[in-house]
């Protein structure tokens, strides 16, 4: 065994920094700074579409290709969850990929809603004017009916972490955090892309977002 680097900077980075925005996306509306909260809002679509994109030009473990599977291999995975064994995943397992699609499916609706949403005082989305106020109070009832759902998947992530520790004893969370996992000596490390490209990436998707406020 020995230790590759399998996460590269700007996965984990995205990773780290959608944990803090969704839990200040939660605490700036829970304390009606909405303000604020539309302004999280920018910057967690801003990451998704880092996310999409990175998922087809970055690394190797960062590209859908790399760890969407078909459902049944998932399921094949899962059915081994019990079994302790050795983790030899470079990436994401077959379960954890559809986990990935999830949450930045879930992400992608929270962030194209809150664009049409009102509160019914003084916040409105950037986008409520295309769409008329009744059309958006469906889509702000909708905004909050799906933030419960993430809070939900994110539970469910968490537990899903600690179980892979206490049954398998694999732990998921160091490499996120570290970039690295011990390998067998003989697999090749996956492909790393530029962070100077990945900034790119970014100013892109930031670019992006500030031409869909400024509709």
């Amino acid at each position: 065994m020995r230790p590759i680097t399998v996460w590269d900077l700007p996965t984990r980075l995205f990773h780290w920094i959608l944990v803090v925005l969704i839990g200040l996306a939660w605490w700036t509306e829970r304390s009606n700074h909405m303000d604020w909260h539309m302004l999280v809002g920018y910057a967690v679509l801003a990451l998704l579409i880092f996310r999409v994109i990175w998922g087809f030009v970055g690394s190797d473990t960062a590209r859908f290709s790399g760890f969407v599977r078909s459902p049944l291999a998932a399921l094949r995975h899962l059915s081994r969850l019990a079994r302790r064994e050795p983790d030899t995943e470079v990436g994401h397992n077959a379960a954890g990929g559809w986990m990935v699609l999830l949450m930045l499916a879930l992400i992608g609706v929270q962030a194209g809603t809150g664009l049409f949403a009102n509160d019914d005082i003084m916040t409105e989305g950037p986008l409520m004017h295309l769409v008329g106020k009744d059309r958006s109070d469906w889509l702000t009832h909708i905004h909050g009916l799906n933030f419960t759902l993430i809070q939900a998947v994110v539970v469910l992530h968490v537990l899903a972490i600690l179980v892979y520790l206490v049954l398998k004893r694999q732990n998921l969370l160091r490499p996120m955090i570290t970039g690295t996992k011990a390998m067998p000596a003989g697999m090749a490390p996956p492909r790393l892309r530029s962070p100077l490209l990945a900034l790119a990436t970014l100013v892109v998707a930031a670019g992006i977002v500030a031409w869909i406020v400024r509709l």
